[in-house]
């Protein structure tokens, strides 16, 4: 009986170690696609930025977009932060951490996410700083200065599907030569408007749709006006936003963009039943699941219903 126990033990260990190393030879495989990739960039004629998409560890085509421009702008501290990154299997930063060795501070709110980061060996290889934190417009630029950042970075990328906006606003400790924020497609390209704050906004709390949630494009273009940035598109997939700091974008080849020109309407099919089961929404459909709800229309600051 013990015998046929241990055996079975040893099976499932030695099983454990070739699924591990199969594991780590497709993640090696990865890596080099991504820097053949990365290197046919930089002599590709690229026009606009869907055109650099490629994904290695990003959700979308967001490496290949983050990669050119590494290869067009010069970026002088190599520091991102990234929050909203959960358990960091697909995160836009990723491929940055161990492609360009870059350093960085990620937050999830959920602390077994940050585990299970922690206990991977990348965590080890790089200078990489992990903290389970939920994000608030009150509690950020403490979390970062707290974590050992400020200043000039290369790039910060926002996705808490829900503050967005807020937060972005509130940062004053960072100045990031490159921001990714997560729009809401389904509020269109000319609505300016954002989810009222709320600081324990949760997107699966706020409606049962799981549709209403951020800001819209134009509203977070024209927060990025106040704030010193230049919109220059989104990502394929329309529900990632980009935006360079204006004192570098003026030696650079991009075109800046408005929210129309840049808009990019997402074919998410992720939309919930009051039963809480997906119901496949598309199109203009979307829109018509969350009439009713109230939003902050930023130019008036007020509230109106969406």
């Amino acid at each position: 009986m013990w015998k046929e126990f241990l055996c079975k033990i040893k099976r499932v260990t030695a099983l454990k170690r070739k699924i591990s190393a199969i594991s780590r030879n497709l993640d090696e495989i990865k890596m080099m696609q991504g820097r053949l990739w990365s290197a046919n960039l930089k002599t590709a004629d690229i026009r606009c930025l869907q055109e650099a998409e490629f994904k290695v560890y990003s959700q979308w085509g967001d490496d290949g977009i983050i990669q050119y421009l590494l290869s067009i702008l010069e970026i002088k501290n190599k520091v991102f932060i990234e929050f909203g990154v959960e358990d960091y299997e697909e995160a836009n930063t990723r491929f940055l951490l161990k492609n360009n060795n870059w350093r960085g501070l990620i937050i999830d709110g959920v602390k077994e996410n940050i585990s299970k980061i922690v206990a991977r060996d990348e965590f080890w290889r790089y200078d990489l700083t992990a903290k389970a934190a939920f994000v608030t417009r009150e509690n950020i630029n403490a979390l970062i200065l707290d974590s050992g950042f400020s200043g000039d970075i290369g790039l910060l990328h926002i996705d808490i599907d829900g503050n967005d906006y807020w937060v972005w606003k509130a940062i004053d400790v960072v100045a990031p030569v490159i921001v990714i924020i997560e729009y809401n497609s389904v509020f269109g390209s000319e609505k300016l408007v954002t989810v009222p704050y709320d600081p324990a906004f949760l997107r699966s709390k706020a409606h049962h749709s799981f549709l209403f949630w951020g800001a819209s494009l134009s509203a977070l273009c024209d927060l990025a006006q106040e704030k010193g940035y230049v919109f220059i598109g989104s990502n394929s997939n329309g529900n990632n936003a980009y935006f360079i700091r204006k004192d570098c974008f003026r030696d650079s080849a991009l075109k800046a963009l408005t929210a129309q020109e840049g808009y990019v309407c997402s074919c998410f099919r992720e939309s919930r039943n009051e039963r809480g089961d997906l119901n496949y929404l598309a199109g203009d459909a979307r829109l018509k699941a969350v009439r009713g709800c109230l939003v902050f229309n930023i130019k008036t600051s007020t509230l109106e219903v969406l």
